[in-house]
């Protein structure tokens, strides 16, 4: 890396270091809407790792002030677009002299989107399939990698200099997941399989699917078939119908919540650019350039949060978390119980017009920084991929309760779960190891296990808005799954204490 880019680097990481100082203060210095703006605009123009990075933080209020966070939830990845000239002699050395051949025609005039890695251009195949080309920026790897190479140096310097702070944010574990995720930027050929994963994953979704690759991937071109309709961002809502978009919502998140918690394998940036929609059409996720992969003992621990969170339940959910974390010998755990139990009661059913899942998600962060427990750092990656889809999904359909989808996918999560540690002949001793271990819950789960054991499982739930009123489950896959959920949340708890 050139001197001059790695002092003008270093100068941005000082800001950023200085606004996390001013962040821990009551109120922001004089100037902090200036110093913000002028720190998004030079992330921005350092690139596409910086611009990631600062995404990130636009999701982590325990590192940044309020002010910085709204400033970099604008951050953006488009530049001006460069000439095609500049990509033809990519196409060459990838596809060969005589690229041209494989394509009807390519519109070079004007590219579909540009950014700092890459440029997209509209194409059509020989035999008339539409297409969109994706060409990397010569030398654009060279930069990828020479920025790794200072951000980790960075990194070690700043767990040097802060060890107080850097015990409870490990930035140097934050850069590795943010670079495991970025990979396939560099290499198309990476985001091709990305994307082939993607699109049988996606298979069982209805109004959901994931463009197909055309043609075998080169290092630096990628040839993927043209996703319909337009940026969910720039869609009209009055051109679909209500059925339509709650589907589409639907299935976005519905995909989204199983590659979190079961596939732990996920789009990590399904931004409104990164969605397109058309009426009657399936959504199109687009550029799998940056994924997400998830442990599974924190993909558990995440499921049952979020089941804590929907049964209102904050002092369960303060539980689980200091568990999937990792509490410093100055952790405040009482009051991060106290924080979050304040917290849950607002997260009631509600639309997401009302409720930005992913910054509460984040706000949990905020607490468990503060009072010195370290989180996994996926976790700051998974809530950048919860807020770009509430983001997006808003777009087209604000009114869909993101706890309503939760719950109609939760079934299949539980059972996904319990698949992987139970099989049918270890079911009922892992059940008597429950009524072992937790004995304060002997005789709730004697009556469990007896009402299945009687093919008639009663239940009695409290969701926020909802009656207490007893619900029967009458079919078999509804005991079944209610047996599980005791189980799974049982395992999850025991595998911690192996």
């Amino acid at each position: 890396m050139g001197g001059g880019r790695a002092r003008h680097v270093t100068r941005v990481l000082g800001r950023l270091l200085a606004e996390q100082a001013r962040s821990q203060r009551a109120k922001p210095g004089e100037g902090a809407e200036e110093r913000a703006r002028a720190l998004r605009e030079a992330l921005q123009e350092l690139g596409p790792f910086y611009i990631k990075i600062g995404q990130m933080l636009s999701t982590r209020p325990d590192f940044v002030s309020p002010v910085v966070l709204r400033e970099l939830k604008l951050l953006h990845d488009q530049v001006s677009p460069a000439p095609f000239t500049v990509f033809e002699p990519v196409l060459a050395d990838e596809l060969g002299p005589r690229w041209r051949r494989l394509f009807r025609e390519i519109d070079t005039s004007a590219p579909l989107g540009a950014a700092s890695l890459a440029q997209v251009y509209r194409a059509q195949l020989t035999d008339g399939t539409s297409a969109a080309v994706k060409i990397q920026r010569p030398q654009v790897e060279g930069v990828l990698m020479d920025d790794m190479r200072l951000l980790r140096r960075a990194a070690r310097v700043l767990a040097r200099a802060a060890p107080r702070f850097t015990a409870v944010v490990d930035v140097p574990a934050m850069l590795s997941v943010l670079f495991e995720a970025m990979a396939a930027e560099a290499d198309f050929r990476v985001e091709a399989g990305n994307m082939r994963r993607g699109r049988r994953l996606a298979l069982e979704f209805e109004h959901l699917s994931v463009p197909r690759v055309l043609m075998p991937p080169t290092r630096r071109v990628l040839v993927q078939a043209l996703a319909p309709g337009v940026s969910i961002r720039d869609a009209d809502p009055g051109d679909f119908t209500a059925a339509q978009r709650a589907a589409i919502g639907r299935d976005l998140m519905a995909f989204m919540y199983r590659g979190y918690f079961l596939d732990r394998y996920f789009h990590a940036d399904p931004h409104p650019g990164n969605i397109f929609v058309a009426p009657d059409e399936p959504a199109h996720l687009i550029d799998w350039g940056m994924v997400g992969r998830m442990e599974s003992g924190a993909s558990r621990g995440l499921v049952l949060a979020l089941l804590n969170v929907a049964a209102n339940d904050g002092a369960g959910l303060a539980t689980t978390w200091i568990e999937m974390g990792n509490p410093t010998a100055w952790a405040d755990l009482a009051g991060f119980r106290s924080d979050i139990s304040l917290l849950v009661p607002k997260l009631s059913s509600v639309s997401l017009e009302e409720l930005d899942f992913g910054v509460t998600l984040t706000a949990i962060l905020m607490h468990a920084t503060r009072r010195g427990i370290r989180t996994s750092p996926v976790i700051s990656l998974l809530g950048k991929s919860f807020a770009n889809l509430e983001g997006s999904i808003r777009y087209l359909c604000p009114e869909l309760s993101i706890t309503d989808v939760f719950a109609d996918n939760l079934r299949t999560i539980i059972f996904g779960l319990a698949r992987e540690t139970l099989s049918e002949q270890q079911a009922a001793r892992t059940a008597l190891d429950l009524m072992i271990a937790a004995p304060g819950a002997l005789q709730q789960t004697r009556g469990i296990l007896r009402t299945i054991a009687d093919q008639d499982l009663t239940f009695h739930a409290k969701v926020a808005g909802e009656s207490n009123e007893p619900g029967k489950l009458s079919d078999t896959g509804s005991r079944t799954f209610w047996a599980a959920l005791v189980l799974a949340v049982f395992l999850v708890r025991r595998g911690r204490r192996m």
